[in-house]
């Protein structure tokens, strides 16, 4: 089978992992400090922490920025369910805005249509988390002034997009925003195998989101309450927190994996273009890249009439596609939470033909063209 998407892991990746297993230190080491280092000298951020997985980043971000009980948060439907999650874990009020039709990311105007009647309702969100469908970049400028007009923090749910940029400003650099979250996972731009990182240029987010990851400690005397107890083995427990930290055997595989990002990326693009061609003067739809961006391509996605069952009629000829994403506030879950189906026409219309065709490093150019033609012929006798 044609995968949408998979790792390409290296003999460097391997030995990397490799020379961690045979020393020392398997977590808590040296690996996850360079490895930070790295990424930050990529996204041109300040702070930069290394976790478990994005999941476990967007909760570490919501716990920094103080969300509780009962605080309002916002996100948009077209997302990862743990986008929407992290803010159920602190039993957050969750809404959720709508996307634009056109880029399938959060839309500017219904961002804004929704803040002017929350202010009149006194309902206006603590926290908002905008989504990189796919490696594109939200219009982060344009959400940043909201954030300044209506007092709102902004969390950017990155996982799609390491190696994107937006008017030459990279993804991750926080300029237009309190916390960026990324995912390793395998089908990502890069892989640690499982792996999530935050970066920010909050000196309090950094400390707290330190201290969080790994379980409210710290062996830093200088920030302990007691006076008394310091010695060597003393540590403090400041605030409840998780254990989230990275080990040095993912970290290791990142290491080698960062240096690949420019090469990932300019791959990615130059397949996404090889598609565009292939694809001219078919109908296909396609998610519109603004020309002040550079995406990722994370995803490369179509728009087609029937796409379940043009997913299925890929599958048979040993084509796996998917669909990014089923809306957010359909699923059981958060169905019993009140939302239902009309609450975001955008995302609903958007699920029912959006089509994820496989897109990963090594796709050549005869896959392409075969995926392309199988497209084209099921679209022939619709």
């Amino acid at each position: 089978m044609l995968p949408y998407s998979k790792q390409k892991i290296s003999s460097t990746d391997i030995n990397n992992v490799i020379k961690v297993l045979k020393s020392d230190f398997l977590t808590q080491g040296t690996s996850v400090p360079r490895f930070e280092k790295k990424i930050l000298n990529c996204v041109k951020s300040k702070f930069g922490f290394a976790v478990q997985n994005a999941s476990c980043a967007l909760m570490l971000s919501c716990q920094a920025l103080g969300l509780e009980k009962n605080d309002i948060a916002w996100t948009t439907p077209n997302s990862f369910v743990a986008t929407a999650n992290c803010i159920k874990h602190f039993d957050g009020i969750i809404d959720f805005v709508d996307i634009d039709p056109l880029s399938y990311n959060i839309s500017i105007q219904e961002l804004e249509k929704k803040l002017v009647k929350a202010k009149k309702q006194n309902k206006i969100p603590k926290i908002l988390i905008t989504v990189h469908l796919g490696g594109q970049p939200t219009l982060q400028e344009k959400i940043w002034k909201l954030s300044r007009i209506y007092k709102f923090k902004i969390i950017e749910d990155a996982s799609h997009s390491l190696g994107a940029s937006r008017k030459n400003e990279p993804v991750g650099s926080c300029k237009w925003s309190d916390l960026t979250v990324f995912s390793f996972h395998p089908v990502k731009i890069i892989t640690t195998a499982e792996g999530g990182f935050i970066t920010t240029n909050r000196k309090y987010l950094a400390l707290k989101i330190e201290m969080l990851r790994n379980n409210g400690i710290t062996k830093d005397n200088k920030k302990f309450y007691s006076k008394k107890n310091i010695s060597e083995v003393y540590y403090e427990q400041q605030m409840l927190g998780f254990n989230f930290r990275m080990s040095d055997v993912h970290a290791a595989i990142g290491i080698s994996q960062i240096d690949k990002l420019k090469s990932n990326i300019l791959e990615r693009n130059k397949l996404a273009i090889n598609y565009y061609k292939l694809f001219k003067d078919s109908g296909i739809g396609f998610q519109k890249i603004d020309n002040l961006s550079i995406s990722s391509f994370h995803l490369f996605i179509i728009k087609v009439k029937n796409n379940i069952k043009l997913i299925s009629h890929l599958r048979k000829h040993k084509i796996l596609a998917n669909v990014h994403y089923y809306p957010i506030h359909l699923h059981p879950y958060y169905k019993k939470l009140g939302f239902k189906k009309g609450d975001f026409p955008n995302a609903e219309i958007y699920s029912s033909q959006a089509i994820s065709i496989p897109l990963f490093l090594g796709l050549k150019k005869s896959q392409q063209l075969y995926v392309v033609e199988i497209i084209k012929n099921f679209s022939r006798v619709l």
